[in-house]
This record gives C-alpha cells, structure tokens and sequence, in this order.
C-alpha cells in the first residue's frame, strides 16, 4: 500500500517550488489510487462464459435431473411430457449460465485478477483518459506559454503518465519523457513514491529549464503540490 505522509508531500512540494525556479513552466503532480472499477469487462468476461462454458455440458449429456428440484416432479400427460422436458432442461440451463455468470463476475472483480483480465491498451487508455481529465481539472492548458506539464501516477493499474502542453510537447523527444516515467515507475515499484515524484519533478525541470528560462516576471500560475484523488 502506497501512502503519502505530511512529510512526503512537503518534499514533493519542496521538489516543485525548486525545479520551477528555473524555468516559467509549470509542474503538477497527481497519484490516482484507482483511475476506473473496470466493472464492465468484469462483466464481458462473466457474460462470455455464461454464453459459452455451458455449452460444455451438452456432450456430457447434459440432464436437468442433475438439479434437484427441477425434474423431481411427475409428468401429467404423455402429450403435455415433452414440453415439460423442454422447458426443464431450459430451466435448467438458465441456471448453470446464472451460476456461472455470478462466479466469473465475482472472481474478476479481485484486485489481483482484474488486472490480468483487463486488457493493457484498455488500462492503458483510461490511465489516459484520467490523466487528461485532471490535466484540464487543473488548468494545466491555461498558463501563460502553454508549459504546463502534469506527471500523473495510477497506482492501481501501475502506469505512468505524462502530460505536457503544447508548448513544450514538441521539443522535448520522446525518449526524454520516457526516462521520467521509467524514473517514477521504477521508484513505484520499490514503494518509494515520494522519492520517485521528487526525482521526476527534477527531471522535468531540467527539461523546462532547457527550453523556458524564467522570466523577469513570473507568477507562479499553479499550485506546488501533489494532489492524490
């Protein structure tokens, strides 16, 4: 369990005030400890193998006397007796996909399994999606040269996520923000959070300073801290 301390956010905090004296760009950071509840592939894999694995049971000979309750009863008439089977074994089959609907749906809905069913381009994107979200929450597309960068960390999915404004987007390549987001995925990893958001927001810094000295006048357009939501 990942979990930040008064301390902690005053180092993070600290680690943006000094990486932005450098540069007029803007630096935030947030930690999402869970980005969606996935219920919905949670619900496509229980649906899928309430259509499917029942079908399993028909070579076996699939029989709704294996139900107790459903075919215990008499039959009334020899012409009303292959309704009745009929209807039984649908009974029958309704409640194997039922059971079977309930288990998987339960079963992936476990943190650990969840993940190994979600697809990763499916986390992946909603990572994303909520880095963005809180990339326009935030007003990182508002500042003065467009400079604004977000590093966003999903700790549920374990992802990375960096946002720059369009400003800075097009002169830093590619490489240069994956070792930041390697830089706090790694520090993630071995439970060190603060540590990691501290070294990305240097590693930002650098990168801004590079491009957007300070200027004579410049306000501080955002808030320096880490938000957790």
């Amino acid at each position: 369990m990942v979990t930040f301390t008064p301390e902690d956010h005053s180092r993070v905090s600290a680690a943006i005030v000094a990486a932005e004296a450098g540069t007029s760009g803007e630096i935030f950071c947030v930690f999402a400890r869970q980005v969606s509840s996935y219920r919905d592939v949670s619900l496509g894999w229980a649906a899928a193998a309430a259509l499917l694995a029942p079908m399993i049971l028909i070579p076996l000979g699939f029989d709704p006397a294996w139900f107790p309750g459903i075919a215990d009863s008499w039959e009334t008439a020899h012409l009303a007796a292959r309704e009745i089977t009929i209807g039984r074994a649908l009974a029958a089959y309704a409640v194997v996909q039922a059971a079977i609907f309930i288990a998987v749906f339960l079963i992936t809905c476990l943190p650990g399994v969840k993940r190994i069913v979600t697809p990763r381009s499916v986390r992946r994107a909603r990572v994303r999606r909520a880095a963005l979200q809180q990339f326009l929450a935030h007003g990182l597309h508002t500042t003065q040269d467009r400079t604004g960068v977000l590093i966003f960390a999903a700790l549920a999915d374990h992802q990375v996520e960096l946002i720059a404004d369009e400003g800075i987007h097009g002169r830093v390549d590619a490489e240069t923000w994956a070792e930041t987001v390697d830089a706090l995925t790694r520090a993630m990893k071995a439970g060190q959070a603060a540590e990691g958001f501290e070294a990305a927001v240097a590693r930002v810094g650098e990168v801004l300073a590079g491009h957007f000295p300070p200027r004579p006048r410049d306000p501080d357009e955002l808030p320096n801290r880490l938000v957790e939501i």
